[in-house]
């Protein structure tokens, strides 16, 4: 079961001007699951992307590079769960482009005007009959408030759909924001796999959308690890239909783009947060702060380790305050001139280690207790500087083995 993650709130998830989203069961590899998502965009949508840093990417993930390349006005997103149509080489390339030319001609649009995704098992064969053939159904489901619909239609090992939503004032027009994510395993920042999909009918200038989209995927999804594993098909999409009526936002440092970039920031941290909340066999959320570092970097480096140990992460599952693997994963971050007498830990209130050592005052038995609970904050203080980053983890049970162990069957 997710950790603390409550179910969508259907009041929040907003329609988009501009937008209609339809599902279909098109048996990409089982019967009778949404599996089929098509996304509609009237003209003038802005749209950006960024994408897996996995150099072995998936078909889709490069023609979605490709197409939007091209500088056309993208009208439409087709998005498959069940085969990630990745490891697939130049055949993989031929199916995804088959299933973007199927519904390029029924919707009267150029084929580089279709951005595809693809999630689900790598290396396998594409099945875009199937895909096409269910075009018709989800074309016909199309409809503004599909979100939930959408959100459980791109689910792979996911045990719960992931959407959030918020508005915002802009010019005096009340701007909606509404998001959908998917992703429980193979995640990693740079980014994981997953799926994200934000929308808004703020009017945003195409110049500016992909430094938007960068942003919100560097203070969200770029943010959060499961396992470790950076996967072959991430893609985070971010859309604007320019609906709302308001001045465009021509710049993220005015008070419009500011006001707009942190209501998108909060969608995108909670579909991220909610990636870990629902990893592969998790029950703990663990957020990981580093404070004092010379640099953002070497914060992230620190934290990452942390988040990434199996040694920490076995500890939290098994609430056990074994915290000097804390301490070493600190140590092998990659900081070479560290001064190991400057760390603090701390877990929660907990002050666990001081001056590179065992905190005089503590007892284990105050970390025990920290860590039997659902949410736990690991606090490392570098004494180096004024940097700060903070990364969202989760623990690994016995489940998570359970479940990638017989992912295929």
């Amino acid at each position: 079961m997710p950790v603390n993650l409550p179910p969508p709130d259907l009041e929040k998830l907003f329609p988009i001007a501009g937008m209609r989203i339809g599902v279909a069961e098109a048996g990409v590899r089982k019967v009778g699951r949404k599996d089929l998502t098509v996304v509609l965009l009237e003209e003038g949508a802005s749209v950006s992307g960024v994408f897996t840093s996995n150099r072995f990417c998936a078909a889709p993930v490069q023609m979605c590079r490709d197409h939007l390349a091209t500088g056309q006005a993208m009208r439409a997103l087709l998005i498959n769960t069940g085969n990630a149509n990745a490891g697939t080489g130049a055949d993989g390339l031929a199916r995804a482009r088959k299933t973007c030319v199927a519904l390029a001609q029924k919707l009267s649009i150029n084929v580089e005007q279709i951005l595809p995704f693809s999630t689900g098992v790598i290396m396998e064969p594409l099945p875009d009959d199937r895909i096409i053939a269910g075009l018709d159904a989800a074309l016909a489901d199309a409809k503004p408030g599909n979100w939930l619909r959408a959100a459980e239609g791109i689910m792979t090992t996911d045990t719960a759909p992931k959407a959030f939503g918020a508005q915002v004032v802009l010019g005096g027009k009340t701007v909606s924001i509404t998001g959908i994510s998917k992703g429980a395993g193979m995640i990693r920042p740079n980014m994981a796999t997953m799926l994200g999909f934000i929308a808004t009918d703020a009017c945003v200038n195409q110049n500016l959308m992909k430094q938007l989209s960068l942003e919100l995927a560097e203070g969200s999804f770029n943010r959060v690890t499961v396992d470790g594993d950076t996967s072959t098909n991430d893609s985070l999409v971010v859309i604007a239909t320019n609906r709302a009526g308001h001045t465009p936002v021509e710049s993220l440092d005015g008070p419009d783009g500011r006001a707009l970039k942190t209501a998108m920031l909060e969608v995108a941290r909670n579909l991220a947060q909610a990636i870990v909340r629902d990893g592969e066999g998790a029950t703990k959320f663990i957020t990981v702060q580093v404070d004092g570092g010379r640099t953002a970097e070497e914060c992230r480096k620190v934290a990452y380790a942390i988040a990434h140990s199996p040694l920490v992460k076995t500890a939290f599952y098994a609430s056990d305050p074994n915290l000097g693997r804390i301490l070493a994963a600190v140590g092998y971050a990659g900081i070479d001139d560290l001064d190991q007498t400057g760390i603090e830990l701390y877990l929660d209130d907990v002050h666990v280690a001081t001056r590179g050592g065992r905190n005089p005052t503590y007892r284990e038995e105050d970390g025990q207790r920290v860590m039997k609970q659902s949410e736990i904050t690991v606090r490392v203080g570098l004494g180096r500087g004024t940097a700060t980053e903070t990364v969202w983890t989760c623990d690994f049970s016995h489940e998570y083995v359970t479940i990638n162990a017989d992912y295929r069957s």
